[in-house]
């Protein structure tokens, strides 16, 4: 049983999101993502326009006059989130935590899903997978997976992406589109990552907060590492540590793009004061322009 408060919170984030999802929205994520393939709907009298490769000969024939074949595309679609609830998620410098942006990042695309009559699924992972939740449609299935982001308590406190993504090939066979949530502070996926590219519709979701990226002059501060529990003494008042600090950021967030290019995955970056809407509009516009080019 929830305790109420926590209860209260997911529900505010349910109905907020499902909001958010149904006005804002509307249209962008089908038009972004297509079925695997077409299905014969019906024949029917050829008319100016027609391309005359759908002419079906035989009805034709029978019928003194030119039919051609219609096809409809095969809409349902396999929606897979890949979500990282690693230590690295419990921090959060201004006015949330990672694992609550992450959870909201994941809840949204969870009611896109439903809204297109798609199956969602999610894998949990920290060090390795701690539960998967297969592939399901409607609402009541949206609310759970959105309880278990906000509630699971995962074993471990590590990341390895590696691992879910590895779990995801064996697992999930057929085409499928997916999400990779995470703050990315992990390495040697590429390999994985680039297998999964090549079967499924794979995009990285990258959840980052400010202070990761920037350290302040605080003087001498006690920093310990949520996923090892290591702690360490770090005095922030001098320039080069600050400097070192900041090119390390930047260094690994550069090698996570030279490890996504070439591969087909699309890269979007979300930080924990900004909003949701805007970065997931940024990248349905963004393959929407690439579908119809």
């Amino acid at each position: 049983m929830l305790p109420p408060e926590v209860l209260a919170k997911i529900q505010r984030f349910h109905f907020r999101t499902r909001k958010l999802a149904s006005e804002i929205f509307a249209g962008q994520y089908e038009s972004a993502f297509r079925g695997q393939g077409i299905e014969f709907a019906e024949v029917r009298e050829y008319q100016v326009g027609d391309d005359i490769r759908s002419i079906d000969w035989n009805v034709s024939a029978r019928f003194g006059r030119p039919f051609v074949k219609v096809f409809h595309e095969e809409r349902e679609l396999t929606i897979m989130l890949l979500i990282d609830l690693s230590g690295s998620h419990l921090f959060g410098s201004r006015t949330r935590f990672k694992r609550e942006l992450l959870a909201e990042v994941a809840g949204m695309l969870a009611f896109l899903a439903i809204r297109t009559n798609d199956r969602v699924g999610a894998v949990l992972f920290s060090s390795g997978v701690e539960k998967f939740l297969p592939p399901r449609k409607g609402p009541r299935h949206v609310w759970r997976l959105i309880r278990e982001i906000f509630t699971f308590e995962p074993e471990n406190r590590g990341t390895n992406i590696d691992a879910a993504l590895e779990f995801l090939n064996r697992t999930t066979r057929r085409h499928a589109v997916v999400f990779l949530i995470s703050d990315c502070l992990d390495t040697g996926f590429g390999k994985s990552l680039s297998l999964a590219a090549k079967k499924h519709d794979l995009t990285v979701i990258r959840i980052f907060d400010p202070a990761e990226e920037t350290l302040p002059d605080a003087g001498i501060v006690t920093l310990k590492d949520p996923e090892t529990g290591k702690v360490a003494r770090v005095d922030t008042s001098g320039p080069r540590v600050r400097k070192l600090y900041e090119e390390w950021g930047r260094a690994r967030r550069e090698d996570l793009i030279r490890m996504l290019s070439g591969t087909g995955v699309d890269l979007v970056e979300i930080g924990t004061p900004g909003p949701v809407v805007e970065p997931l509009l940024r990248l349905f516009n963004r393959r929407r322009r690439r579908l119809h080019a």
